[in-house]
């Protein structure tokens, strides 16, 4: 069997330098900081960078962009040569160049200058695209993706496609499997909000379904920074909510890059689009804790765990100072009868969302309602001290009725997280919290880990054990 085609990067490749320094002092003549320059920088930018991470594993990469006779543009041919293969659209002008100022780990000031226009793609531009085992638009307004249009809506029939987009940029071509606005692509793409609406999780949401209709895509992937991505569809289903893996602590320069390059490679190895956005966010994560696109080659697997307090009696008192101090309540439900791996992902996953988690727990008499004689197989005062004594769990509630709606009437949590697959119906509370502009979630769940199957392999264990030998 012949080898898959290459993953094709297709967009705009930019020259970034960053000049990092030491700022001490000010000038003499201006209120201005002076930086003794201490190194000098330069890397692809932009559709390079993706395309150059994208081929960190190996793969065999090829990245079709427009380039031209100057400096900065065989300055980019330099830094990629041994990385991937260049497909060229010729580039009338030269290649935009963006500088950063830096001092003390931050910019001071970011220059921009140079550009041009991307001329006619010739055959190699069509052929490198129609042999595409995998797709990555990388839009970043300069004109090439326009360039080769007509051959990625071809693309994106034929085999899946990833777009990165951009405010001036092209509009991504019908049938994408995913697109990659971050939150302030995704709020100046859609229509306008009222006042105060847009950091909101039910926020992203509603605009990420809006773009994903309007764009005729399989999914839109809304990259929130530290809080994760959002992961919505067509119509109204519930969204996935991937939150990063802990917090990382570096330059998100090239963060949106690392994560969608990171997609389109897991989509090629053949992921679910669920399954590329989590470990592309995982991936995103490392990048940014090993320095950024200013450190592209220190690439990191662990992280540090985020640090957590100590669970608190009271979830109603605990609800509304976080609130008052403009924090973000979220909230999740179970029985928890016996708590296994699964259960321990997910409360610890749904802790990175906000600024507080309060686990709602069924009372014995609705557990056992619900699941028969002989649940549960522990007391609510064993389920919730065992849930109380988590890091991630900052406070626990008891509800007597078969379902939490009025608790969660009483607590108002802005975030109110699942576990299970992503293709679930519509959470019969999300109603309820949209009422006061919360947002319901699905989070990623520990596949094949329930409470169910440990009883019955408790149960099988002991009949064994019961059971003479011969």
């Amino acid at each position: 069997m012949s080898a898959p085609g290459p993953l094709v990067v297709a967009g705009d490749v930019l020259l970034d330098e960053d000049i990092v320094g030491v700022a001490d002092r000010l000038a003499p003549d201006a209120p201005a900081p002076v930086v003794d320059v201490r190194s000098d920088l330069r890397r692809p930018g932009g559709a390079g960078l993706a395309a150059a991470l994208a081929a960190r594993s190996g793969r065999d990469v090829v990245l079709v962009t427009a380039l031209g006779d100057d400096a900065a543009s065989e300055a980019v041919r330099r830094a990629l040569r041994g990385r991937v293969r260049l497909v060229e659209v010729p580039l009338n002008g030269t290649l935009p160049v963006k500088t950063r100022v830096m001092a003390g780990g931050r910019p001071l000031v970011r220059i921009d200058r140079g550009g041009g226009t991307p001329g006619e793609p010739d055959d190699a531009v069509r052929d490198a695209l129609a042999g595409a085992h995998t797709v990555l638009v990388a839009d970043y307004g300069c004109g090439t993706v326009a360039a080769v249009r007509e051959h990625l809506a071809a693309s994106a029939r034929r085999v899946p496609l990833v777009w990165d987009p951009h405010p001036k940029g092209d509009t991504p071509v019908p049938g994408a499997r995913i697109v990659t606005p971050n939150a302030a692509e995704a709020s100046s793409l859609t229509t306008e909000r009222a006042a105060g609406a847009g950091r909101s999780l039910r926020d992203f949401a509603e605009r990420g379904r809006e773009l994903a209709e309007r764009w005729r895509a399989a999914a839109v992937a809304v990259t929130l920074g530290e809080r994760g991505v959002l992961l919505t569809r067509p119509g109204d289903g519930t969204p996935m909510l991937v939150p990063a893996p802990y917090r990382a602590e570096g330059d998100p320069c090239g963060a949106g890059d690392c994560f969608s390059a990171a997609t389109a490679a897991e989509l090629a190895d053949g992921a679910l689009p669920e399954e590329a956005v989590q470990r592309a966010v995982a991936r995103a994560a490392a990048f940014v804790a090993a320095g950024g696109a200013g450190n592209p080659g220190l690439w990191r697997t662990e992280g540090r765990v985020r640090p957590v307090r100590a669970a608190e009696n009271d979830p109603f008192a605990l609800a509304e100072r976080v609130r008052a101090h403009g924090g973000t309540v979220v909230a999740t439900g179970g029985c928890f009868d016996l708590l296994h791996a699964g259960h321990v992902g997910l409360l610890e996953s749904a802790r990175h969302i906000g600024d507080c988690l309060i686990v709602c727990v069924n009372s014995d008499e609705s557990i056992t309602r619900r699941k028969g004689p002989g649940r549960p197989l522990n007391p609510v005062h064993d389920r919730t001290r065992v849930l109380a004594g988590l890091g991630c769990v900052d406070a626990v509630a008891v509800f007597e009725e078969d379902t939490p709606i009025a608790l969660l009437n009483r607590l108002r949590p802005d975030v109110w997280v699942k576990g299970g697959d992503y293709a679930v119906e519509e959470l019969p509370e999300a109603d309820v919290v949209r009422a006061w502009g919360g947002q319901a979630v699905v989070l990623p769940y520990l596949d094949g880990r329930s409470t169910t199957l440990l009883a019955r392999r408790a149960a099988a264990s002991q009949a064994a054990a019961r059971t003479p030998s011969h």
